[in-house]
């Protein structure tokens, strides 16, 4: 849960990798509306995400390895949903309750349990790994409300990963480091929200993903992590 203001990405280095490592950068995306650390500029994939009920969506997956550790940042536009299951929700055989009934949660409104199930079939996933699960538990970032994991693999490398909902998209976080290592703090702790300006937002209280959104805090000049301009020098933009 980070409520602090960003410290920098030089002191986090030393104690969240060897000394070795090069400094990080800020990146921030205007087309997925986030920001985070990354050990350099990530690779960016485009790319589809099965649902829980079967919809195709659209992602994106931004990439970035250090030595043997791995840093990804997966978005799921979920705006989608809906019209992918509409459409499919009439060539179902009848009966079917993913496809029979009105719009209301069932039939052609059947696409609303995807989007309210998105973070918990995300969560289901990461279970299905061969991997044990040391720590899963609930997690706010910016105050936007979420799940947190720790995995342990079956080559002793540690998984943290965090899964989030934001304005119909879903974002997970996976951070991998080799065995002894410390966990990923600079990059766990480092995500934040963009609005529709590119400027950071945060919330005056918990956004939860299918209420009424919180007011947001009025950006200010030195509020800290989350107050990101996606223009300014030194951010790496997507």
């Amino acid at each position: 849960m980070r409520l602090m203001p960003l410290i920098s990405a030089a002191f986090v280095l030393s104690i969240s990798e060897p000394s070795s490592a090069q400094e990080w950068i800020e990146f921030a995306s205007r087309d997925d509306r986030f920001t985070c650390n990354f050990p350099s500029k990530p690779t960016v994939t485009e790319t589809t995400f099965r649902s829980e009920i079967g919809a195709d969506l659209p992602a994106r997956v931004y990439t970035a390895t250090q030595g043997q550790s791995r840093y990804s940042v997966t978005v799921v536009d979920y705006n989608h949903s809906q019209r992918i299951l509409t459409e499919r929700a009439k060539g179902c055989p009848p009966g079917l309750e993913r496809c029979s009934g009105g719009p209301g949660v069932t039939g052609e409104g059947y696409w609303k349990q995807d989007v309210r199930g998105a973070m918990l079939y995300a969560t289901f996933r990461f279970l299905q790994r061969d991997a044990k699960v040391t720590h899963l538990g609930y997690n706010f970032v910016d105050l936007v409300e979420g799940h947190q994991l720790h995995l342990a693999n079956a080559d002793k490398s540690r998984t943290f990963a965090g899964i989030y909902m934001h304005e119909n998209k879903l974002y997970i976080l996976e951070g991998t480091v080799p065995a002894g290592y410390p966990e990923p703090a600079l990059f766990q702790q480092s995500l934040g929200w963009l609005d529709e300006n590119g400027i950071g937002l945060r919330y005056q209280s918990i956004y939860s993903h299918g209420l009424p959104p919180p007011p947001r805090v009025k950006r200010g000049p030195d509020q800290g992590q989350g107050r990101i301009d996606a223009d300014a020098p030194g951010v790496i933009k997507y």
